[in-house]
């Protein structure tokens, strides 16, 4: 499988482990200029922010590390700034708690779901709400 497709196949099975735990998906691949988020979910008072990263099981794991490495500072100030920019002009979003999660997606060379590596809050505080 390609790179690209291998992010799409791993941005749709995140999206459907947010929806699997109560989660509704309200955008896919919201962009703000440059910047852009995978998925955003809503649960109660809660807003997600969620990051997905996408390897497959083959020579580029090794090569690039492990997902959530590739989430560094510079890109999260990128993922911070576009939600920034979503809860100010979305009036839906007043009043809900932001948490920016990343999602790490290992797929085998065929496209399979070998392991999904949630990691909540991955670059805020940390809290046991939900």
């Amino acid at each position: 499988m390609k790179s690209n497709e291998n992010g799409r196949l791993g941005e749709s099975i995140a999206a459907e482990f947010y929806e699997v735990n109560g989660y509704t998906v309200i955008e896919k691949n919201y962009r703000s200029g440059h910047n852009e988020i995978d998925i955003i979910a809503r649960k109660s008072n809660h807003i997600v922010f969620a990051e997905v990263k996408t390897r497959t099981k083959s020579p580029s794991l090794e090569k690039f590390g492990s997902a959530k490495s590739a989430v560094d500072r510079y890109k999260q100030k990128h993922l911070l700034d576009a939600a920034l920019e979503y809860m100010y002009n979305t009036k839906s979003a007043a009043g809900l708690r932001p948490r920016m999660d990343v999602v790490e997606v290992y797929l085998t060379k065929e496209g399979r779901l070998l392991k999904l590596n949630y990691i909540r809050n991955a670059f805020g505080i940390r809290s046991d709400n939900r």
